[in-house]
């Protein structure tokens, strides 16, 4: 990924802001919009730029009410409604991919119920700007496949140590075929929006031709409709961590389905110290897991067989 298309990625989050706080966002430099990876609004304060040494605030910047809500507007084309199901889940997804988390006050759907119908009196957004790292998985593909069909892969890594992105990538290449393995029906569980970037039906990021996107449905209710409904080779799930999401992984594996999964871990060690971890690894549905180590351009993915 060039500076260049970083910077780029930068300015079009940018257009989601009104003109005061876009004129000061935009006065940074090249270099600085590289690094930028989230835009925070919170009221009353600085318009923040997160970059990974931390948070840094724009000088004579105040974020007032009015902002979030233009910002909100924009981001669902002046239709709020469209975006109700994931803003029950605190973010939504904006064209060009740019997903925003959302805080404010909850919306119950009732007492004791456990679930939000909304988010009323916004408070903060949080803008992530995605940036697709295309032929990430390329060194470890040839790995990963047996006799030219995928093996079923965990991904494990540290937050924020490049796992969602590894997956991405790695579902592109296995859906659009290479020279190791032919092409793949995948079927891709985007709970948080994360992968795809879904908007209005359509994936904002590239995920390859024969991939179908559930988009917003927690694993251990997707699982079962795209095994009923796609008929899919490969089902890819970011984030195991649940024991719900556990149950999803062995429906899957039941059903004879190759599984791509990240799950949070620095290395297989630390994932056998988990009970998330043992029960992945006795399901019998991985045989290869990429280990991401180091952070930038120290970042590394190494293949390790499992028994």
């Amino acid at each position: 990924m060039t500076e260049e298309y970083a910077a780029s990625r930068y300015e079009d989050a940018c257009a989601l802001l009104p003109g005061r706080l876009r004129a000061a966002a935009m006065s940074i430099s090249q270099r600085e919009k590289a690094r930028t990876e989230e835009l925070r609004l919170r009221i009353g304060r600085a318009l923040y730029l997160t970059t990974p040494a931390g948070e840094t605030a724009l000088p004579q910047t105040r974020v007032i009410r009015s902002d979030l809500e233009q910002v909100l507007d924009r981001a669902t084309e002046y239709s709020r409604y469209t975006a109700a199901g994931t803003m029950a889940h605190g973010y939504l997804t904006a064209p060009g991919g740019f997903r925003i988390g959302v805080c404010g006050t909850a919306l119950p759907t009732g007492p004791g119920a456990g679930t939000n119908e909304g988010v009323r009196d916004v408070s903060s957004l949080a803008i992530r700007i995605p940036r697709v790292f295309e032929g990430v998985a390329e060194p470890v593909l040839p790995e990963l496949v047996e006799d030219g069909r995928p093996a079923g892969t965990l991904i494990l890594s540290p937050p924020g140590g490049g796992k969602t992105t590894l997956l991405r990538d790695l579902v592109r290449l296995l859906s659009q075929g290479s020279a190791v393995c032919p092409p793949q029906r995948v079927a891709l569980v985007d709970e948080r929006g994360e992968l795809a970037a879904v908007h209005r039906g359509r994936p904002q990021l590239e995920v390859g031709c024969h991939t179908d996107v559930m988009d917003g449905c927690p694993k251990h209710l997707a699982v079962p409709m795209l095994l009923r409904a796609m008929t899919p080779g490969i089902i890819a799930l970011d984030e195991v961590a649940l024991g719900a999401d556990v149950e999803a992984v062995y429906a899957a594996v039941g059903c004879g389905v190759t599984l791509l999964a990240t799950v949070h871990a620095a290395s297989l060690r630390d994932l056998e110290d988990r009970p998330i971890g043992r029960d992945l690894l006795s399901s019998g549905g991985f045989r290869r897991a990429v280990v991401i180590e180091g952070r930038g351009k120290n970042r590394r993915s190494r293949v390790e067989r499992l028994p």
